[in-house]
């Protein structure tokens, strides 16, 4: 189903037709789908060892040149494996954009309430990120929008999703961490987009993380979104601590969680069931947090 009504058509008729014109080297490699939530990029296996990445909407466009330049780097880094940049494809056949094929890597995506050992998880994706934050940052590229830069978004998903979600309470939230003002510290890496989907579990262990569309540098509080995606109340404390996220950081933080919730359970509601469900999962996190009057305490 389309994600986007302004989309390109990204289908394995268009793809072997990219493969086969530019790496013939591949055309004889079965092609097919790989099923995921994920909604600015589409995903296609190329034999067993390797995955087709191509942008489906003209917003993921940047993300091919950043995560070719950087991935080797951060893979050179992480203690989990990471995607490895295989080749790059150019515009072609109909397809107007540039597109990468990269190493398959192995795993399930952790799924919100399926998580086998959430602490130890905790602690595998925070000891992620500090391998991350361990890397120079000189030339980075910027990454994560400032709160006030997400405002106005913010607010029209708020009356796009009235009669879904307490609007009053989700503003409340917002508007406490938009009071708090903006990170002002040093450059740390993020991910950038610690979805669940973008965690990659083998025997309840964090093994692989995909999905660097969003890397580069900026406020810590964009990647510590992920306690409330992925981690139940005590798991998320674990995480938090061990990042050394400061109590402005957590509140900031829960407020970006909310902000990615609300954008996509009414965007995705038809388009992206399972993407839909996760944002109101994260919904009720949050506010269910932010209700107890030691929300935000780490």
């Amino acid at each position: 189903m389309r994600m986007h009504a302004d989309e390109v058509e990204v289908s394995v008729a268009v793809v072997r037709r990219l493969v086969d014109a530019q790496f013939p080297q591949w055309a004889g490699l079965d092609l097919r789908v790989v099923a995921s939530s994920g909604t600015d990029n589409a995903m296609f296996r190329l034999g067993e060892a390797m995955v087709v990445r191509l942008p489906r909407i003209h917003w993921a466009v940047e993300a091919v040149a950043r995560e070719q330049a950087w991935l080797g780097a951060i893979g050179g880094h992480a203690r989990v494996q990471v995607p490895r940049p295989l080749a790059l494809g150019q515009p072609g056949g109909g397809y107007p954009w540039a597109w990468s094929v990269y190493d398959w890597l192995d795993g399930e995506p952790a799924r919100e309430g399926q998580v086998e050992h959430p602490e130890q998880l905790a602690g595998e994706i925070a000891d992620f990120l500090m391998d991350l934050q361990g890397m120079p940052w000189q030339g980075a590229p910027a990454a994560g929008r400032s709160l006030g830069e997400m405002d106005g978004q913010l607010r029209a998903a708020v009356v796009a999703a009235a009669g879904m979600v307490d609007s009053v309470a989700v503003l409340r939230v917002w508007d406490d961490a938009r009071a708090l003002g903006e990170w002002v510290g040093a450059p740390v890496w993020l991910h950038g987009d610690l979805a669940p989907g973008n965690l990659l579990l083998q025997g309840g262990r964090l093994t692989g993380v995909i999905d660097f569309s969003h890397v580069g540098v900026g406020d810590p509080s964009v990647d510590c979104c992920v306690a409330w995606n992925v981690l139940p109340p005590a798991a998320r404390g674990v995480f938090l601590r061990r990042m050394g996220a400061d109590r402005e950081t957590v509140l900031r933080a829960r407020a970006r969680a909310l902000a990615q919730a609300m954008f996509q359970v009414r965007y995705y509601e038809l388009s992206n069931p399972v993407l839909a469900a996760q944002a109101r999962h994260v919904i009720g996190e949050v506010l269910v947090e932010a209700a107890d009057a030691s929300g935000g305490d780490i």
